[in-house]
């Protein structure tokens, strides 16, 4: 695994906060119409290819790998946090979760239909977004579907408390047209990019984005 310190400053925060972060999330998705609306667009572009095996990178307690797997798709569970994987593994025990880095999936090349980080790329320093979006069209097949969704904004956050635990975790907002240029950097093509306003205790507005690495033509390497 990767040894960039935020790696290990953001495992170690979600280590401590595991059980209540899981609690705190529990009914998240029912108030999301929105983005329950553009998972299931992303399921039924991945089921076109043919290939429903998908990842959830960033996947926390599991509760949006468990929508995927309800859409019809081979879905399964990756995190930087031990104990989230722990967690989503007693919560969802028919379902698959394995502890890793996004900047480093133990994963063989071209082998995904589908890959969701939702909400998970907000912790990667701005400089080391080419490298993981790199590394997300490494795993995708040619056709390969990816879905991001992030907070809109040019700040960077830094926390050292969360539910009156001790952390150490820096949140970095995304601009949806720089996410989406370095996307197209690195061998995607963008399908959807919306901007949600904020609403709730949302501090900002949210950015989601669909996109796809290209079939390349007969005889072209990728």
């Amino acid at each position: 695994m990767s040894d960039h310190p935020f790696l290990a400053a953001t495992r170690d925060s979600y280590d401590s906060m595991a059980v209540d972060y899981a609690e705190w999330l529990r009914t998240d998705m029912d108030e999301r119409p929105l983005d329950r609306a553009l998972l299931a667009a992303f399921a039924e572009r991945v089921r076109a290819t043919g290939n429903l095996r998908v990842a959830d990178v960033g996947c926390g307690p599991g509760r949006v790998t468990i929508l995927l797997d309800r859409l019809g798709l081979d879905a399964f569970g990756v995190d930087l946090s031990p104990g989230m994987v722990a967690l989503a593994r007693r919560t969802y025990p028919g379902l698959r979760f394995e502890v890793g880095s996004m900047l480093a999936l133990e994963l063989p090349d071209a082998s995904l239909g589908g890959l969701l980080a939702y909400y998970s790329i907000i912790h990667v320093p701005w400089e080391l977004r080419p490298a993981v979006f790199a590394e997300f069209r490494r795993v995708l097949a040619p056709g390969g579907q990816l879905m991001l969704a992030f907070q809109v904004g040019d700040d960077r956050n830094h926390h050292t408390e969360v539910f009156g635990r001790p952390v150490d975790l820096s949140f970095h907002r995304q601009r949806p047209e720089e996410v989406a240029d370095l996307l197209r950097d690195a061998g995607f093509e963008v399908w959807a990019t919306t901007v949600k306003r904020r609403e709730g205790t949302e501090k900002t507005p949210q950015g989601l984005l669909i996109a796809h690495r290209p079939v390349e033509p007969a005889g072209v390497a990728g």
